[in-house]
């Protein structure tokens, strides 16, 4: 009994583990065990009795915790846009558009990914989509299985990192930090991810032009009448449209200075690029309207189409991201506006009817329900592991690691990786980012940088053969077996299990190059906030408190948790 009581926290774990392991749902595997454990060390006196008195007073900190509001108003956003057809349209046109050139689709696809990560955030919406409407016309055209079905998985999981995304709502509160500074982390990070996934269609397109061909002439529907592209004016609105926005950013601090009366020296990188591509996408819009109405004749009919199509999805990140990086709304303020947005603009299209507002929202709370409960699980998992000092035993084991904050960092994120094999984004961020972040705070290393690193390892557990998420989405829409081409009455190729995951594999791999270049520049993700990351690689040693069983001291760490964990109430959870 005396190894049991001196070894509890690891015992907890590996139960937890077993748990899991058994196939239980997290939710109960993670109430179960930590009611089971705490009833043991009460029973062998190294738990206080009355330290499942603060169970009730933590979870009703999980109800009253803002924060997690904007999880059910993102999702209804993103299932409401992706029934409202806005997906289906700007494939097609942003297909007619790149579809002149090797690789077109592909690179559409990843540009209308990144949009429709912009506007949803839920990778489900985003695969299913992509997957039912571009995968057809890619088989159609010659792409190859593999690069089709890799660039569609992919691009889909970008709602992992590009705000507004669910996972950085959830690290945001299992962090104890602001889900505004998140998003404002994850920007950047974000858009070089997006261009990592271009580059590598650009070296798909050099090497092997075949897999990726461009789009047969008789298949460009949006031409002109003269039959030409009319893709010089198109060049020339974007042309006209980036200058303007980019000597606007230049001088954004100036007109921040103007209209605050007091010079402002310099904004957040963030802020201006918000700004500056609001100005740009203005201007062009304004530019196509009056060519509409005033039949001038200067904006060609693909100017026209691609201009009107964006506009959309464009105001709504606006909306949505803009009013929380220049601080007019919380993320939770933003949500709601964003999921009243996508109705008015499901409206506004006449698609939107009473079956679809019942799926949308039956869907939204049957995810908001899966996370509560997780969160409920994870909060008497780590009230109990709190109180055999796991914490404290999880420090001793991270700590003791060669390499200082650089080798808890590589082995961070390797054990991300391996468990990302097995458990989805919502259960790491439940059950192993409330154990790392307080070893990480000690080691200096600034949580907000820390959560977007985690949050682009964790878009690996999307795409992870043979378990990820994101490739069950695309098997479950993807053609199971040789069909006819409706357009072209050719017998088209089945997509099989095995093309899905071996097109998978260059994109994790591109995903673990990001995760590196994080670490090698930690200013891509600190560069949003206005600091910078403290990265060194020199060794911290973290002197451990001996085991406390004061019982005013255990009462009060049961009833608020540590610093940062999922178990803050909502008065130190920040909007």
């Amino acid at each position: 009994m005396e190894f049991i009581a001196a070894n509890l926290a690891p015992i907890m774990f590996a139960g937890l583990v077993v748990f899991l392991l058994m196939g239980f749902p997290v939710a109960f595997s993670l109430g179960a065990c930590g009611l089971f454990f705490g009833f043991i060390g009460i029973e062998l006196g190294v738990l206080p009795a009355s330290l499942m008195q603060a169970l009730p007073l933590r979870i009703f900190g999980i109800m009253r915790n803002d924060t997690l509001l904007a999880i059910p108003f993102f999702t209804l956003m993103g299932l409401i846009l992706e029934r409202s057809g806005m997906a289906e349209d700007l494939l097609d046109t942003i297909g007619q558009l790149f579809g002149p050139i090797r690789g077109g689709l592909a690179f559409a696809v990843i540009f209308v990914g990144a949009l429709l990560a912009a506007t949803t955030g839920v990778v489900a919406a985003s695969v299913i989509s992509m997957g039912l409407i571009s995968l057809p016309i890619m088989l159609r055209y010659g792409y190859d299985r593999r690069v089709a079905s890799g660039v569609i998985a992919a691009s889909g999981t970008l709602a992992q990192i590009i705000p507004p995304s669910l996972v950085l709502i959830i690290l945001a509160d299992q962090l104890g930090k602001s889900v505004g500074d998140m998003y404002k982390g994850a920007f950047l990070p974000g858009f070089i991810l997006t261009g990592l996934y271009v580059a590598y269609i650009i070296g798909v397109a050099i090497f092997k032009p075949q897999w990726v061909p461009a789009l047969p002439l008789e298949a460009r529907s949006i031409r002109e009448d003269n039959g030409k592209s009319g893709l010089l004016s198109l060049g020339l609105l974007a042309l006209a449209s980036t200058s303007a926005a980019v000597y606007f950013g230049q001088h954004y601090a100036e007109v921040v200075s103007y209209f605050k009366g007091e010079v402002v020296a310099s904004v957040p990188t963030d802020e201006t690029i918000v700004v500056a591509m609001s100005v740009g996408v203005g201007l062009a819009f304004i530019a196509s309207v009056l060519n509409k109405l005033l039949r001038l004749g200067l904006l060609s009919k693909m100017a026209e189409r691609v201009t009107f199509v964006l506009i959309p999805p464009l105001a709504l990140i606006f909306l949505v991201l803009g009013t929380i990086f220049l601080g007019i709304a919380t993320p939770t303020e933003g949500g709601a506006m964003g999921a009243l947005g996508a109705f008015l603009m499901a409206l506004a299209r006449g698609r939107i009817s009473y079956k679809l507002m019942v799926q949308a929202l039956t869907s939204t709370t049957k995810l908001a329900c899966f996370v509560v409960f997780i969160l409920i699980g994870s909060t008497i998992f780590s009230l109990s592991f709190q109180g055999v000092d796991g914490p404290v035993w999880v420090e001793h084991l991270l700590t003791g690691l060669p390499g200082g904050q650089i080798g808890f960092l590589i082995f961070v994120n390797i054990l991300i990786f391996v468990l990302a094999f097995f458990l989805d984004f919502f259960e790491l961020s439940f059950i192993v980012v409330p154990l790392l972040a307080p070893v990480a705070e000690k080691l200096g290393i600034d949580l907000i940088w820390f959560g977007v690193l985690l949050g682009v390892n964790m878009q690996t557990s999307f795409m992870h053969p043979p378990f990820g998420f994101a490739l069950f989405y695309l098997r479950s829409v993807a053609p199971a077996s040789d069909y006819i081409d409706k357009l072209t009455g050719r017998t088209i190729g089945k997509v099989s299990t095995g093309h899905i995951y071996w097109g998978a594999v260059p994109f994790v791999l591109i995903q673990i190059v990001m995760v590196a270049l994080i670490i090698a520049f930690p200013n891509l993700v600190s560069g949003g906030l206005g600091k910078a990351a403290d990265l060194d690689t020199s060794n911290v040693v973290i002197e451990a408190q001996p085991q406390n069983t004061d019982q005013t001291e255990m009462d009060a760490n049961a009833l608020f948790g540590p610093a940062g964990g999922a178990s803050a109430p909502a008065s130190e959870v920040k909007p």
